[in-house]
Order: structure tokens, then sequence, then C-alpha cells
């Protein structure tokens, strides 16, 4: 354990050395003008600054130029091929098996995938050498080097794209060990505000109207970040324009997929048949539906059917195929002032695939965003933090480890027949809630009833609840039953 005093920000770069980056809010929207996501721009800052946090910028435009390009750019690579260049850049790609052919194939989604031409095959050697990253995955990041081959008969070549090397995108390294050992130098105040400013927020900024320090807006906050540590954790949250959500979802990490507007179709969300190819639910931690009265779905029923089965059961199916998947269901709307309270229906116009109450109670906590402050330059993080594509990666790793549910379970108390549904919940966001703030605990016996109960299952019931009564308004005759009522919850060792 660290001794002494330390101001937070000194501690922060004592404790996670390589893993912290100089944030600022001119340096965030120079990145953002550029349309480099967070994830991305810290570690370009890290590539490209001295040990003071001092910035290149010169030399982080030649890298942006030579290695990022924009989807407009695609065209002029396309022209390089065929007259016989190999281009070099970084992009995210999706690598599948065509069993028909033979062929390992891939496509770039940020240049308009196969229908955009921006797709071809991968050479064997490069398919064989890294087919433990490009086919354990349904998307990935690395720098590609692309050519034009012909492929084919003599008789009927045909001109293809060939990946012909890659090299993953993988900065940093994630050590679990490590990070749950540097998370015991900071206590739980200090380590929300950890959190808050590894995914750019200033944590100074969440302060009540007498100015002091606002823990439970900050942790208010926080339940965004379930579904990044959690698997198919589903959430709906409602709020005005301007809280910061989309970002939050949008920007955080790779791993996730936010809907804005258009129309949504079962092929692009849940199964492909006619591909043979999972939709986007198969492909990332979570998938979010921003500003979800504006998008329309096509064959809503469908839809809704198909959502229902796998926001209960994690099945994606298609007419011959079943597969599992593992993604969060966020839905993010807007709604006015005079509806921010949760005993009146708040969700009658979110969306008729979402807004029916059997599929509503398959949603797990509810996010009352009023209570998360209006987005303004002065939330934005400014001082030393953890790296946010780093903190992503160390989220995403955590989905994988099943031993703090063991700990939820023995530390929960409930009676023998609560409704399964809300038990689900409740122990899915405790779940997560406890990987969040307190990853160093590997027992039950590491962290304190009081704790446990004021940051972790206290919560998760608060949200929990707040469906529940959603449920009451919009279907009472089914929801006000005996057996769907919430369970009265404690935690082993607390004092009642």
């Amino acid at each position: 354990m660290i001794r002494g005093i330390f101001v937070l920000e000194d501690k922060i770069r004592e404790v996670f050395v390589d893993m912290v980056v100089l944030k600022n809010p001119e340096r965030s929207e120079y990145f953002s003008n550029l349309s480099i996501p967070s994830y991305m721009r810290d570690w370009l800052v890290m590539k490209f600054s001295d040990e003071d946090g001092i910035i290149d910028y010169d030399s982080v435009g030649r890298y942006i130029k030579r290695y990022i390009p924009g989807k407009e750019d695609f065209e002029q690579y396309k022209f390089q091929m065929v007259n016989g260049e190999t281009v070099q850049f970084l992009a995210r790609v999706r690598v599948t098996v065509d069993v028909k052919s033979g062929h390992t194939i891939f496509e770039l989604p940020d240049f308009g995938g196969a229908r955009g031409g921006a797709a071809g095959i991968v050479a064997y050697d490069v398919a064989d050498k890294w087919k433990d990253t490009l086919l354990k995955e349904s998307e990935n990041w690395g720098i590609l080097s692309l050519s034009w081959l012909m492929q084919g008969t003599e008789k009927n070549p045909k001109g293809t794209i060939t990946m012909v090397n890659y090299k993953p995108f993988c900065p940093y390294s994630v050590d679990l060990d490590f990070y749950r050992e540097a998370r015991k130098n900071f206590d739980i105040h200090e380590w929300i505000d950890v959190i808050i400013s590894a995914v750019d927020y200033n944590p100074d900024s969440y302060i009540d109207e007498h100015g002091e320090a606002d823990e439970t807006t900050k942790l208010f906050f926080l339940r965004r970040l379930l579904p990044f540590v959690e698997k198919r954790i589903n959430l709906i949250e409602l709020a005005p324009k301007g809280t910061g959500k989309s970002y939050v979802f949008e920007k955080i990490s790779k791993r996730g997929w936010l809907i804005s507007g258009g129309t949504v179709s079962r092929a692009s969300l849940i199964y492909d048949n006619a591909k043979k190819m999972g939709g986007l639910l198969t492909r990332f931690d979570y998938v979010g539906f921003d500003e979800v009265q504006s998008i329309t779905f096509d064959q809503p029923g469908q839809i809704q059917q198909a959502m229902k089965h796998y926001m209960e059961e994690g099945e994606i199916k298609g007419f011959d195929a079943m597969i599992r998947a593992h993604a969060g269901v966020i839905v993010l709307g807007n709604i006015n002032a005079e509806r921010f309270d949760v005993n009146k229906n708040m969700v009658e116009h979110i969306s008729t695939v979402f807004g029916e109450s059997a599929t509503l109670d398959r949603f797990h906590g509810f996010i009352p965003g009023w209570r998360i402050p209006a987005f303004s330059t002065g939330m934005i993080c400014k001082g030393w933090a953890i790296n946010t594509e780093y903190f992503a990666e160390v989220m995403h790793s955590l989905r994988e480890d099943i031993s703090y549910a063991a700990i939820v379970n023995e530390m929960i108390v409930a009676p023998p027949k609560a409704y399964k549904r809300h038990m689900t919940a409740i122990k899915r966001m405790t779940t997560a809630f406890l990987k969040l703030l307190f990853p160093h605990v590997r027992s039950s016996d590491d962290i304190s009833p009081d704790d446990f109960w004021k940051y972790c299952l206290k919560p998760a019931i608060e949200m929990r609840s707040d469906i529940y009564k959603q449920l009451c308004i919009i279907d009472p005759k089914e929801y006000t039953q005996a057996d769907k009522l919430m369970p009265n919850l404690s935690c082993k060792g607390m004092e009642l």
C-alpha cells in the first residue's frame, strides 16, 4: 500500500505508471474534430507525448494522415491497389470463413463493408498466423496491408483485394491481477473519481447546490458502465438532451455499438439468414439504441419476439442456426421535464418494440438520466488519469470473470420464492457494481456488509424497482400479483 498524503492525480501516476495520460479539454476537442474516439485518442497521446504530457501535434497529424484514413479515402486506396501499390492503414476489421469457397474473407465496416467494396480475401499465411486473433472475436482493430491480386482461373480471372499482412492494434496487455492490486491503493471515494476521470469526465464537476462534492450524482453516472463489465445487462435510460449518455456508449470503448436513427432490420441486429451471419448482438459487448424514438424497426413484431427471446435466454436464432451471444441491450431516450417521475408512465412513447410489458420485464435496470448533470465543458477531464483505452479493455476483461457472481450469490439474502426476473436482474447488476467499484474483492470476507449494501446491492435494487414501477403502471393486473412483487432483500452480516 502507498503511504503518505498524495494528491489523487499523483497517486494515479504512482500506481498505474505506464497506463496514465494527461487529459485536457483542448486536447479532447482537437481529437473530436478529427473524429478520433477516446480509446484511440489516448493511445495517440501516449505515443506522441513526453514524460510531462506535452504532445507533439505535428507528429500526431502526420500519423493520422498516414495510418487512420476517413471513409472518403478508400476510393483513393482502391486506385492505388489496382495500380500495383500495397496500402497500409489502421482500421476495424471483421473476418469470417466462407465454407463454400474455402476462403477466409474480411470486410471493413467503417468503409462501407462488402456492399461498399471494402472487403476481400485474407491471404492464407496471414489467416493462419493470426487465426486466434482474427477469428476469436467478431471484430478486431489492426494495421492492415492490402494489395490487389488476381484470383480465379485463367479463363475466368478475378481481381480481389487481399490482406497480405496484419498487425493487431493491441497497445495494452491487461493484467487483472495487477489491476486488482492497484485498486487496493485507493479508498472507495478516491476510486469513484479514478473511474470517472478514466472515462473522460471531471469528478470535481459533480457538486451539489451547496458547492460540495456530490458522490450520489457520481454513482448515478457510473450506472452507465454496468454493461461494460458484466455480460447481458439490459438497461433503459431516459433523460433530457445533453447529459452525455451517447458519448459514454459510443466513444469510450470500441467493443460497443450505438445505433443512432435510421431503420433497423432483423438481419442487421439479430441474424442474417441469407448470409448465415449473426447481427450486431453477436459482435459487441452491448448494443445501444440512441434516441430510440427516432429509430424505425423493419418488421417490428418479428424483432420484438426475437429480442424477448434473446434478452431472456442469450440466444440468437436463425432459420438453421442458434448462436449464444453476450451483448447487453441499452435503450436511450429523451423525455421532457414534466415526465421526470418513475411513478408515472415514462415508457409509453419510447418504442413499440421495447414498451410492451413482457419486453420491458426483460430489462434489468432503469437509469434516471435527469439525476445526471447536463454535459458542459467544465465536465471534461483535466489532469492525469487512467488511459481510456486501457480502462475499457480492463472492463471488457472483467466480463469474463465469474468469481464475482459467486460472491454476490453468497452475500445476498433473499426469500425462497422471489420472482426470478427480479433476482436475475438484481444479482447481475450487483455483480457489475462489485466488479466496477471493488475489483480487488476475491471473497465475501474482503468487503464489509455495509459497503456491499451501499455501493452494490442497494443501487441494483433501486434500478430494478424503477423498472417494476413502470411494469405496474402499464400492466397492473399482471405485475401487482403476489408472485411478482419486489422481494425484500438484505446482505449477509449486515445489521438490520
